[in-house]
């Protein structure tokens, strides 16, 4: 997981965006997403008896309930719903059946990302369902169970003449948008250090403090593709129809990082969550909440606990 903006700040950036643009944005996502707190919608599953049986020896911080820290960044992963209060998204949605499937009651509680590590260690939660990705450096101090393909995505602007990146040579010379300091960034770099030994152009990164000035260079033509976590952007995609995508590359490119539960290490949870995980996917329920939030190409054959990770983020 890269560094993650708060929901006020999203809020803030969307008030900047042309009055046009944003309202077309909440008509089309009206249409497409349901952010009732109600979610009617939300897919539920049995519980599952192997799961269960991993978890006798662990305690909850409440007894029968599943605590989770959820940060709620950006659709369609976790956001606010309409109450300005509930959460919800793709993030929750899983939670629930992870719930469901160990028989618990599910409770969410909203953190700003940064703060998940510091709260899980001092046992707030549970467990940490918010875009976090495994790293060998996070595995020192917490146990994981992945249940999403760690994506980026390369989006353009619907008129743009590029078809394709997927490599470095794809971005010689282009100007590209990126977050400062993230790991989207350091893949750019990366690239860049290549083309640069085999004689192409840099390209030029662009850095900028919220998302409508992002979108505004792009959309404007100062900037030729944005690459940023592939969620939020596809969401965008679906949703307003200005921008596409060319690309995907994994987070922990050129090694393997996927989005994973956090757990205390050494609680004995994590296990328990990789079994239900997997008979989530087995059951269907995983896929069908996947779905429901436009994230099909995210979804894992198998969940898995304490994977290889990024090496050195």
């Amino acid at each position: 997981m890269t560094k993650r903006r708060t929901f006020l700040s999203n809020m803030a950036a969307l008030a900047a965006v042309p009055i046009a643009w944003s309202a077309g944005l909440a008509q089309a996502a009206t249409q497409s997403y349901d952010f009732s707190p109600q979610q009617p919608g939300r897919a539920h599953a049995p519980k599952d008896p192997d799961a269960l049986r991993l978890i006798t020896g662990y305690r909850f911080v409440t007894p029968g309930v599943l605590t989770v820290a959820v940060a709620p960044f950006a659709a369609p992963i976790a956001t606010y719903a309409t109450d300005a209060r509930s959460i919800v998204g793709s993030d929750p949605d899983y939670a629930q059946l992870v719930a469901d499937a160990l028989g618990l009651r599910l409770l969410i509680v909203p953190v700003a990302w940064p703060d998940w590590p510091l709260g899980l260690a001092s046992g707030r939660y549970d467990a940490v369902i918010s875009n976090v990705g495994v790293t060998e450096k996070r595995k020192q101090k917490f146990d994981f169970t992945t249940y999403r393909l760690g994506l980026h995505g390369f989006y353009v602007r619907d008129a743009s003449p590029i078809k394709s990146i997927s490599e470095p040579r794809d971005i010689a010379g282009l100007r590209i948008v990126t977050g400062s300091g993230a790991i989207q960034e350091r893949i750019l770099l990366e690239w860049n250090r290549r083309n640069a030994a085999h004689g192409l152009k840099e390209a030029t990164l662009q850095y900028y403090d919220d998302g409508a000035s992002e979108r505004l260079a792009l959309l404007s033509g100062r900037a030729d593709a944005i690459f940023n976590p592939h969620a939020p952007l596809a969401y965008e995609a679906a949703t307003q129809g200005q921008i596409r995508q060319v690309g995907t590359v994994n987070a922990g490119w050129p090694f393997k990082a996927d989005v994973a539960i956090a757990t205390r290490k050494g609680s004995g949870l994590a296990q328990a969550l990789t079994t239900a995980t997997n008979g989530l996917i087995r059951g269907g329920q995983y896929r069908t909440a996947l779905a429901r939030w436009g994230l099909e190409t995210e979804a894992l054959a198998h969940a898995e606990t304490n994977p290889p990770g990024f090496p050195d983020a």
